[in-house]
């Protein structure tokens, strides 16, 4: 290799490289083996992902360079210009034959009944490089398996001690919950303290598993890969969208693997988006139409419930009726959902059903800026927001940024558990939030910063003070050249504000808290899914309620005088609208349980039964063809204006526990929607808490309760029993629960009095 360039005319950055004979252009410092996948030349490989810190200890990507005496790993040989590196000469071959040949000297060989079978790396690698006979007669080694929690099987003995588990856990959930114990033969992977996995992405490490070491719990000894069907589709439990394949068998979902999306979730999927198909086989699921005679329920055909409901429609239209809606309902529902209102002559519409102070009349909008450029940030400021848990792969960007350099704030109610270091914390209660973006230090912080992006969570957004925190929150993003990125509250809260499901006249809070004598509710749990459950409960009970569900729930049943079955996401062709505002589209999957049918058609028949104008199509592409594109909403995407509400008054009361304390209300993990709460795996998963009330100790030394307790919690809303945890990171005078369980949905945002029970 000379000092002069093999090939001028390459920029100063690249180099040139031949591998088997092939000249590529590489850039300087990048791998072989990098190089060679660019240039689609495989090259075999365990313990190298692209995604993952270069470990090079499988040694199976073993390759000869010239003038190299012995073979060189192609996952950690920088490339040379002029190098010329040959995968598949003898030299090469036998090196990787003869490292195969160490792998599956301790392998068990349980191919036939492992659930890695017909999708296992090392299973399709040693049919090109193992041997017909192993030349080992010694025993092999036994590991014993450890069991990680409701969602990974281990069979450890199968592992090949690649670690791209332990360095997913480190480098990407942030966790370090796996590591390797011992020494040399010796060695084995596992977490040391025998405790299930407690990071949200734990289901990752499934899929960087070379081997059958860690597999599926859930979809365990189910279905054989080549009997699935893979169908796109998309993560429906926050507002990310990230991209995923389930995959079906005679029409049952039997699991979800992540599609590859740079833009959205690179090649992750979290938690909640890998096992919520669980929730789709619940026994409370609705199959069919019901009808109320009086306390009784009775099934329908299709005919006589539309007919009931349309009958209920006309008897109620106008201003009598309204109409709320799921922020995860699909485009195509959403407009036609819009369009049914409008024939109905109702104003009263809305999607934004957990928002506790509309008062500045706000919708979601897009991000500013692309989430993968997040992770380019050098200051990020999170307010009111347990990013982590509500969008686990957002937190992911954040971590990225991180640990590039940037330097993260928090100001936030509860001092919540983050993957990265805080460069500067604020924690104090809710109504202070407001006052605290206007703090010198976070003030110096963005003022220093290039590329500042300032993100507004469900605390935020979702609680009594939103409109105050909205304000400064816009106040210091503009101030700085920051990018506000307010998160959707719901998974496609943004694209249902394209479609206009948005209220010309009264909007959720206000068409509850005024009874109407009529409501239609499309695909919400009514126990769960609301802001103020004694506000709701005291409205649809004294009206006629038209329920589109999935779920024939308690909650359901108990307010509902018709219930019409409808698909979840999984089993209908759908679009939803992500945080960017992009639009992604989802294929039906699952097969539809029972009599249950898309929503767009029970909203379609209902239409054409009511003669309403836009119900007239037959077919999914021509009600499509009057949806609203992205570049049609450039106009008016940021809905209303938002108000200048003052945080001054906000700030001034009193936090003392004797005139009660202040509610921090935020999303539980596994409890966000009525699919995850039936996934029961994600039910026994660590990070669901149930429902309790964290004091800071001094309030609850005030108060008299210590841990483990029990408290009566007392509001305007309603009361509640719950168990107390103590903790330093709630804000002294505040009080956190997490939404999503029935003992806590009694309560609203607000001051509470909290009471030993």
């Amino acid at each position: 290799m000379s000092a002069q360039p093999v090939n001028p005319s390459l920029p100063p950055d690249h180099v040139t490289v031949f591998i088997d004979g092939v000249e590529l252009a590489a850039p300087k410092g990048s791998m072989i083996i990098q190089a060679a996948d660019k240039a689609g030349i495989a090259i075999p490989r365990f313990c190298y992902h692209d995604k993952l810190a270069i470990a090079a200890n499988c040694r199976m990507c073993l390759v000869e360079v010239e003038k190299m005496g012995k073979p060189a790993p192609a996952c950690a040989t920088p490339v040379m210009d002029g190098m010329k590196v040959s995968t598949r000469s003898d030299k090469a071959l036998a090196s990787q034959r003869n490292v195969m040949e160490f792998l599956l000297i301790n392998h068990p060989l349980d191919c036939p009944i492992c659930d890695q079978g017909g999708e296992c790396e090392l299973q399709d690698l040693s049919l090109g490089y193992g041997r017909s006979v192993s030349r080992f007669s010694e025993r092999k080694r036994v590991v014993a398996d450890e069991d990680m929690g409701p969602l990974v099987e281990t069979e450890m003995t199968r592992c090949i001690q690649c670690t791209r588990c332990v360095r997913f856990t480190g480098e990407i959930a942030g966790t370090y919950e796996l590591g390797g114990m011992q020494r040399g033969e010796n060695l084995q992977i596992g977490t040391y303290d025998g405790k299930p996995l407690t990071t949200e992405l734990s289901g990752n490490v499934i899929d960087v598993c070379p081997v059958g070491a860690l597999t599926n719990k859930v979809f365990r000894f189910r279905a054989r890969p080549w009997e699935l069907i893979a169908k796109e589709s998309l993560g429906y439990h926050d507002p990310l969208g990230s991209n995923l394949f389930l995959h079906v068998r005679r029409g049952e979902v039997l699991r979800s693997v992540p599609r590859d999306n740079e833009a959205v979730n690179e090649c992750w999927l979290s938690d909640r988006d890998r096992y919520s198909h669980q929730g789709l086989a619940a026994e409370d699921r609705a199959l069919q139409p019901l009808l109320k005679d009086g306390d009784d329920w009775r099934e329908a055909t299709w005919d006589e419930a539309l007919a009931k409901v349309a009958q209920i429609l006309r008897d109620n239209a106008a201003d009598d009726l309204g109409v709320l809606v799921h922020p995860a309902t699909s485009n195509e529902e959403g407009l036609l959902l819009a369009r049914l209102a409008e024939g109905l002559g109702t104003g009263n519409l809305d999607h934004r059903i957990a928002a506790r102070d509309p008062s500045d009349g706000a919708v979601a909008e897009p991000f500013p800026m692309p989430v993968a450029d997040i992770a380019k940030a050098d200051v990020v400021v999170i307010v009111g927001s347990n990013l982590r848990h509500e969008v686990p792969l957002l937190h992911h960007r954040v971590r990225q940024a991180w640990r590039q350099g940037a330097k993260v704030h928090v100001v936030n109610p509860v001092d919540f558990e983050f993957t990265f270091d805080i460069a500067g914390k604020h924690i104090v209660p809710p109504s202070r939030i407001a006052a605290a973006l206007a703090a010198g230090e976070l003030n110096d912080a963005l003022k220093e910063a290039d590329r500042a992006v300032v993100i507004v969570g469900a605390l935020a957004e979702s609680g009594e003070h939103a409109a105050a925190i909205r304000a400064a929150a816009g106040d210091c993003a503009r101030s700085h050249g920051a990018a506000l990125c307010r998160i959707p509250q719901g998974a496609n809260a943004l694209g249902l504000v394209h479609q206009g499901v948005l209220p010309a006249s009264r909007d959720a809070q206000a068409m509850l808290a005024d009874p109407r004598s009529a409501y239609v509710l499309y695909g919400i749990e009514p126990g769960l899914d609301f802001a103020d459950q004694a506000m709701v409960l005291k409205a649809l009970k004294g009206a006629q309620v038209v329920a589109f569900s999935h779920y024939a729930c308690a909650s359901t049943r108990a307010v509902a005088d018709v219930i019409l079955p409808i698909g979840a996401l999984p089993e209908i062709d759908a679009t939803l609208t992500n945080l960017e505002g992009i639009a992604q589209r989802a294929f039906a999957a699952g097969r539809l349980p029972g009599e249950a049918r898309s929503g767009w058609r029970v909203l379609r028949a209902l239409g054409g039964q009511l003669q309403l104008l836009g119900f007239e199509f037959t077919e999914l592409a021509e009600l499509r063809a009057g949806m609203k594109s992205r570049d049609d909403e450039a106009g008016d995407r940021n809905g209303p204006a938002m108000g200048g509400s003052d945080g001054s008054r906000d700030s001034r009361r009193s936090h003392d526990a004797a005139n009660g304390l202040e509610l921090a209300v935020s999303p539980a993990i596994y409890r966000s929607d009525a699919v995850v709460r039936r996934a029961a795996a994600l039910q026994a998963h660590p990070l669901t808490l149930g429902p309790r009330i964290v004091l800071h100790p001094q309030d609850a030394n005030t108060i008299g309760v210590a841990e483990g307790a029990m408290a009566r919690i007392s509001n305007t809303a309603g009361t509640a029993t719950l168990q107390v945890s103590v903790s330093e990171n709630v804000a002294q005078g505040a009080a956190w629960i997490e939404s999503g369980y029935g003992a806590t949905a009694a309560l609203a945002a607000g001051r509470v009095q909290v009471v030993p029970a």
